[in-house]
């Protein structure tokens, strides 16, 4: 789950409330009930910002263990803008749905864990059961 302090002032957003240079996707992969990389099990958020002080904050769906390992062996060597283009790009087994900053996240942790949070309340119930126990 989401960090329970908030992250370093260099992750906050902007004196304007600007987050743009932030970007949040939603990781998912593969669900064999649906034929297609429907089943989120992430949420990586990256800012943008040189020199910030935590440039990547990752949260994984809790219970997604097991259909988490293609992710887990993708962001095993860290991960990039460039990185999550390329896979967002890709046709496979495992999908990148970029999202906006939740309104009133005070930093990228925060963000990241509310985009959790809906996924857990919204999306996740909807899905056919991924047959992990």
């Amino acid at each position: 789950m989401s960090q329970p302090h908030p992250a370093p002032a260099a992750t906050a957003p902007g004196p304007d409330g600007a987050t743009d240079h932030w970007r949040l996707a939603v990781l998912s992969v593969w669900l064999p009930a649906l034929g297609a990389p429907l089943d989120p099990v992430a949420v990586v958020g990256l800012d943008q910002r040189p020199g910030t002080n935590a440039p990547v904050h990752l949260v994984w769906v809790p219970m997604a263990f097991e259909s988490a390992d293609p992710w887990r062996e993708l962001l095993a060597d860290g991960v990039t803008a460039e990185l999550l283009d390329r896979w967002a790009e890709q046709s496979s087994t495992v999908a990148v749905d970029f999202v906006d900053a939740p309104e009133g996240a005070v930093d990228l942790a925060h963000a990241a864990g509310l985009v959790l949070d809906e996924l857990l309340a919204e999306v996740l119930p909807d899905l056919p059961d991924r047959g992990e126990g």
